[in-house]
């Protein structure tokens, strides 16, 4: 089947003047040849949001162009999910990856969701399936299961409650059983066991970015730059106990806030660095990162002919939306009580 493409944006007089706040971000962030490449994709896609009543959310791994030029709503999954669930738009464009873009459909079933890419995929909502959820559960009767939002909605669907990294241990917790069958992030969940008396039972899933990272990678990090280390827990054991600091993608940047060292390394996504560089100009940012691939498939390009096209809508079976839903609204009920 032919895809049709969709011819790149002209130039229009007076850009660089109606986006100046884009571009005094860009600049900062991006090589001085790149940004006017991007200035017409931005101007398109903010005309187009118009138009089709669109709201673009888009995850802290999204690269600069998408993240500041054309982001209504941006964070980690438990801000992305909570926006869609209080989203009043007609239409959401998830740039982040699949589950993400499911979990707002379910939050969201009376608005159009839509993903740039459907190959935007996640190594860890792909080391789990329903029919595994069915055989633990088999195994392990009565045992609450804790699924981190990087699953399926078929694995959501067969969980008690979801979680994010940001509120795993308080999801875990709010079980009230003294055992837990979590899914599926081996190191999240190590990580968590850390910090709780509930017994974990866990899944062999990892993060194919973060898994990467190896704790002499984070010892030369701190050595070489003198550098204070901030690490997701979706990394191995031997990186974590490195950290100064170890949290979500939102912890992180309330951490930078505090404590506002010289210099940091974020033992994370790339573009994660990228994207605080704004808001922390006094930082100097080091490696090491890596690069998510399922990310870097959403490209202003794409997000462009989604709205033009309205295509690659994502729906998820009814039967399945409901349990589901029920398991998020359990992790966003532990959120708002943590807020109070």
């Amino acid at each position: 089947m032919s895809v049709a493409v969709v011819p790149r944006p002209a130039w229009r007089a007076g850009l660089d003047t109606e986006y100046a706040d884009v571009v005094a971000r860009l600049e900062a962030l991006l090589p001085c040849v790149e940004w006017p490449l991007h200035l017409p994709w931005i101007d398109a896609i903010q005309r187009l949001k118009r138009e089709r009543g669109a709201v673009v959310m888009a995850h802290s791994y999204q690269s600069p162009e998408i993240f500041h030029g054309v982001a209504d709503v941006t964070g980690d999954s438990l801000a992305l999910a909570q926006a869609a669930a209080d989203c009043d738009a007609d239409v959401i464009v998830l740039c982040g990856v699949h589950f993400m873009a499911e979990t707002a459909k379910i939050l969201a079933p009376q608005r159009t969701v839509l993903i740039p890419d459907l190959e935007a995929g996640c190594s860890l909502a792909n080391s789990i399936t329903a029919e595994d959820v069915i055989a633990l559960r088999a195994r392990h009767p009565g045992v609450p299961v804790v699924s981190y939002v990087n699953t399926t909605a078929a694995v959501k669907a067969l969980s008690d409650a979801c979680c994010t990294s940001a509120n795993a241990l308080q999801v875990v917790e709010a079980m009230g059983s003294e055992r837990v069958i979590f899914l599926p992030d081996r190191f999240l969940g190590a990580h968590v066991q850390t910090q709780t008396a509930v017994e974990l039972i866990l899944w062999h899933g990892a993060c194919e970015v973060h898994e990467r990272f190896t704790g002499q990678q984070a010892r030369h990090a701190r050595e070489r730059f003198d550098a204070k280390l901030v690490a997701h827990p979706e990394c191995p054991p031997e990186v974590l106990v490195e950290a100064d600091f170890v949290g979500s993608t939102s912890a992180m940047g309330r951490w930078l806030a505090q404590e506002k060292p010289g210099r940091v390394a974020l033992i994370t996504e790339c573009s994660m660095a990228d994207n605080l560089r704004t808001q922390f100009p006094d930082i100097d940012f080091v490696q090491p990162c890596n690069l998510c691939p399922h990310m870097k498939r959403i490209t202003l390009p794409n997000i462009h002919a989604a709205l033009v096209e309205m295509r690659h809508e994502v729906v998820v079976p009814d039967a399945v939306a409901a349990g589901a839903r029920r398991a998020l609204a359990r992790m966003l009920e532990v959120g708002r009580r943590e807020r109070v």
